[in-house]
């Protein structure tokens, strides 16, 4: 038999002793055979314990070796302590502190303040920590006690989205100083023209009034690529699936950009005739921007030579080269970015907005495509832009098949005459 069923036997062996001796013997011997009789028992409950596994005091190592395996390839860094000490990190942990910090005190591998407080109250909850890796990044540490021994620590790197929120806070701060300035401009002479006296001279209201269309001619460009940045970006994950036929487009828009007054300048130099999947649109935004930087920043009576031509085989590409002051090497990195400018009060004199180059940057990602900028001080810039080529069109390699000519079918009349 096993030991669940000697226990209940015992007992009722035990409890029929004690009934026949309280009928032959009497209270006294009773009594003592009560006391005997719980000795008895307590000896026969812990004979029929089950014997203390062997493995009892590594159930604790297996429980973490269970869960080394289950967070080891999680993407995301985790840490397990035990008490105060790191007993398990994952792989993903392991590459972010170093695969020494296993055994380490998680304090002393952690050295934030913030952290060692969340460590140190021994409870459940969150904590942000800066530089935890590198100089400014972020992070969230989340503690969440698994027992009254093991806590796990989940890292989430939060600097991305620190970042981003930061780009568009100074976004907004730089969009409302450029709104501000030619808004200021159009304010200050209106305010004049409303307030002179007739001492005002035409010439001089002719001058106030030519400022004011300027400003505002500026002004509207502003709001008109701060529309244009805003749309690209809204669509940059959408790929365009719009066969476009690129030298057309690109001698059209060019001579757009040039204008009647500029149309001398420009030199075109089309040699292939490629096509492309993308959003005609932005792509002849993109000619006009750079065709229009080159003829600004160009020196006057200068060319701007636009050229477009294959390169690798697979990829489409289009140049603009001027022959300007050119541009620091340290300042090349910074071009693309919002309204950044290498001579502001130049810029702002021939009515730029410094969103031209981020605009063109945004709609050739859009394009999976590629922008390059190179520039040598006193010689001038050159833009090249790489965009792949469109797969062929299946349907221009099939031939039409001519109708065959057919004779109208006899009747049974006819086939009878």
């Amino acid at each position: 038999m096993g030991n669940g069923q000697n226990i209940p036997i015992a007992g009722i062996s035990l409890a029929a002793v004690t009934f026949v001796a309280l009928l032959l013997l009497g209270t006294e011997v009773v009594i003592a055979i009560a006391v005997l009789t719980v000795w008895v028992g307590s000896l026969l409950v812990a004979a029929g314990r089950p014997p203390e596994p062997p493995q009892a005091k590594v159930k604790q190592r297996l429980s973490l070796d269970s869960i080394r395996d289950l967070i080891e390839n999680s993407s995301t860094p985790l840490v397990i302590t035990e008490r105060s000490t790191i007993a398990i990190a994952n792989r993903a942990a392991r590459k972010m502190l170093g695969p020494h910090v296993i055994g380490q005190d998680a304090r002393v591998a952690l050295r934030q303040p913030e952290a060692i407080s969340l460590l140190n109250e021994n409870r459940q909850g969150e904590a942000i920590v800066r530089g935890l890796v590198r100089r400014g990044d972020i992070w969230q540490i989340n503690r969440q006690r698994l027992d009254d021994r093991l806590a796990m620590l989940e890292f989430i790197n939060q600097t991305a989205e620190a970042d981003i929120s930061r780009a568009h806070t100074d976004f907004v701060a730089n969009a409302s100083h450029e709104l501000r300035t030619p808004l200021a401009a159009i304010l200050g002479y209106v305010e004049t023209l409303q307030e002179g006296d007739e001492g005002l001279d035409t010439p001089t209201a002719r001058k106030f009034l030519g400022i004011i269309e300027r400003e505002a001619q500026r002004l509207h460009a502003l709001v008109s690529d701060l529309m244009s940045l805003s749309r690209v970006e809204a669509e940059k994950h959408d790929l365009p699936t719009e066969r476009i036929d690129l030298a057309s487009l690109v001698e059209r828009a060019a001579r757009d950009a040039a204008g009647p007054a500029r149309l001398d300048r420009l030199m075109l130099d089309i040699t292939a005739e490629p096509v492309v999947l993308g959003d005609l649109q932005q792509v002849e935004q993109v000619v006009r921007n750079l065709v229009d930087n080159a003829l600004k920043y160009g020196a006057a009576d200068t060319p701007v030579n636009v050229v477009l031509d294959l390169a690798q085989g697979d990829l489409a590409r289009i140049a603009v080269a001027d022959q300007g002051e050119g541009i620091a090497p340290e300042q090349i990195p910074h071009l693309t970015r919002r309204f950044y400018r290498t001579d502001p009060g130049r810029s702002r004199a021939s009515g730029g907005t410094g969103l031209g180059l981020a605009i063109v940057k945004h709609i050739v990602e859009r394009h999976r495509g590629r922008l390059d900028i190179t520039s040598e001080l006193g010689k001038g810039t050159r833009v090249v832009v790489r965009i792949p080529l469109a797969e062929p069109d299946p349907r221009a390699d099939i031939v039409p098949i001519e109708p065959e000519e057919t004779t109208e079918p006899q009747t049974e009349t006819q086939q009878l005459s």
